[in-house]
């Protein structure tokens, strides 16, 4: 009964931290606040950096005092951090916003997809997040279309709707029952001094999990970089016009929710075949964008690389759970995503001054990276199938 609790309490909390009322419009927030537009990306690098410095010491806090304390913990925090966000009006306070972040996505990164695998049933954990995922993107597309039709150009009062859902989701959090560990036999807690004791070992760190941990970060980085940024250019220099642009991003949106069916794909191909055809379909979506000189084709390519994406990530983290020691499950999964953070920080480098170049050079990297993902997947099959 309490692990269908922790399950249903995770959805609730997935799509409250989903609704950001001011999501569509955070850049022009800041401005309108009087942040230029290289204080936001000063501010998005320092965070960065204190999360990579995070991962692992609060992935070992939160192997020492439980799963159930740190996200409450962590969703109390993220409150924090928007209440300071809705009242902002200088760079230290948006910059004390994000350090504060740092802190909520260091702690939160591993310690709740860990605790969703433990209260799972057996063979259960997959489906449930492709839901947990799905249940954020609902999030944000429900706050998006309050935005769109109520609030217009009210920025703080989207600050402080975001407020509000985060508030409930906090309180939420309090009601989350700790799982049982599948650990040993003595039913000893395990310990940040376990943990640190496996991390110096290298017990945990299997070619298959570095392997795979490094093919996620590169389909991560190529989904956020194309999807976010690239895509637009892309769009644009296609001859596409805004509102065109703005109905591609819907639907591009509305196609993360294809998470769902991770599931059913990874039981009709099992996980070598569903995760290396994957991988080999986001490689062509950006082979198609780089080539491709007509409109039609590069929304279809970037709708097809949402789609491979959705699907990979139900896997991979069921992947990484599978392949993570149970003693220090949390830290494991927090250097992983530490890990990718890494990935992110390269690679964002890369494509920046591939783009200055030409777009198509940038576009082309990340074809070369899914294919390198696609490589490094392949490894993981011995340890993963």
């Amino acid at each position: 009964m309490a692990q269908k609790q922790n399950i249903h309490l995770m959805y609730a909390i997935a799509l409250l931290q989903g609704m950001v009322f001011y999501s569509p419009v955070a850049a022009l927030y800041r401005q309108d606040a009087g942040i230029t537009f290289f204080q936001i990306t000063l501010i998005e690098s320092i965070s960065m950096a204190l999360t990579i410095i995070l991962e692992f010491p609060m992935g070992l806090i939160a192997d020492k005092i439980g799963y159930q304390k740190m996200i409450s913990l962590s969703c109390t925090l993220f409150l924090f951090s928007k209440i300071i966000f809705w009242r902002a009006d200088s760079f230290q306070d948006f910059l004390a916003e994000r350090l504060i972040l740092s802190a909520v996505t260091a702690g939160l990164s591993g310690v709740d997809s860990a605790f969703l695998y433990l209260s799972c049933r057996k063979g259960e954990s997959q489906k449930v997040f492709g839901i947990y995922g799905n249940l954020t993107i609902l999030g944000m597309m429900a706050a998006a279309g309050v935005y769109a039709v109520f609030i217009g150009e009210n920025y703080r009062l989207a600050g402080f709707l975001t407020v509000l859902t985060y508030g409930i989701a906090a309180l939420l959090s309090f009601g989350l029952k700790e799982p049982a560990r599948r650990y040993g036999t003595d039913g000893a807690h395990p310990t940040a001094v376990s943990a640190h004791r496996s991390f110096l070992s290298f017990k945990f760190i299997s070619p298959g999990l570095l392997s795979l941990v490094i093919a996620a970060g590169l389909l991560n980085e190529v989904h956020q970089t194309i999807t976010v940024f690239l895509n637009q250019l892309q769009y644009e220099k296609l001859g596409m016009s805004g509102s065109h642009i703005a109905l591609a991003y819907i639907g591009m949106t509305a196609l993360g929710l294809s998470g769902i069916f991770s599931d059913r794909l990874t039981k009709w191909l099992g996980n070598r075949t569903a995760g290396s055809t994957l991988l080999l379909l986001a490689c062509i979506a950006c082979l198609v964008l780089t080539l491709t000189g007509n409109a039609a084709l590069a929304v279809a390519a970037v709708f097809l690389l949402q789609i491979a994406y959705s699907l990979f990530q139900p896997l991979q983290l069921e992947l990484q759970n599978q392949l993570a020691t149970d003693r220090s499950r949390a830290a494991v999964l927090s250097l992983n995503a530490a890990l990718m953070d890494v990935i992110a920080v390269f690679t964002n480098l890369i494509f920046g001054r591939a783009a200055e170049y030409r777009l198509d050079a940038a576009l082309g990297l990340a074809c070369i990276f899914c294919g390198c993902g696609f490589l490094l997947y392949r490894l993981t099959d011995g340890e993963s199938s």
